[in-house]
Parts: structure tokens; sequence; C-alpha cells
């Protein structure tokens, strides 16, 4: 058995020793295209993490400014009641006029 196992070892460091050499030609296009894949994908995803980063920038100011809208237009929301005064003081100044025969 134990010369069974050694004699397999020594065939199999033959074979590897063999005058045949080893095509390494599948490991350098595989590689080739690994390195290929990724300049891609670093190629297509920096870009975008350019712009991401711009936006990320610019969103400070664009909410400070929507803030200051906010303050400024909050007076807006009292002209419905000064449109309901204007609408019974109109109506007040109709019913006089019609009073008065005019």
């Amino acid at each position: 058995m134990i010369d069974a196992q050694i004699t397999a070892h020594h065939l199999v460091a033959a074979a590897s020793h063999s005058a045949v050499p080893y095509n390494t030609s599948g490991w350098w296009i595989g590689w080739i295209i690994g390195i290929v894949i990724v300049l891609v994908v670093v190629a297509l995803v920096v870009p975008i993490l350019l712009l991401a980063r711009s936006i990320g920038q610019e969103a400070v100011p664009i909410n400070e400014a929507l803030t200051e809208a906010v303050h400024n237009t909050a007076p807006l929301g009292a002209l419905r009641t000064t449109i309901e005064h204007a609408t019974i003081i109109i109506a007040g100044l109709a019913r006089g006029r019609a009073r008065l025969g005019g």
C-alpha cells in the first residue's frame, strides 16, 4: 500500500516536471479580462460618485434657500383671512350704497 502511494506520488511529480511546457495563456487572458472589467467599472463609478458629491455640496445652500422662502412666504397664509374680511367689508359697503339709493 505504501509502495503504491509512493509510486503515485512519483508519477504525479514526474508528470509535473515533464518535457511538455505548461500553457499559461489562459491565465493571462483571464487576468487581462479581469483588469479591463475592473477599469471599466471604476471608469463608470467614479463620475457617479463625483456627481453625488457635487449634489451633496449643493444640498446645503438649497435647503437654506428653501427655509428662507418658507419664512418669507409665511404671511401669505393670512391672506385668506384678509380676503374674507375684505369680502365682508365690500358686502357692507354694497348694502350701504343700496340703502342710500346709489
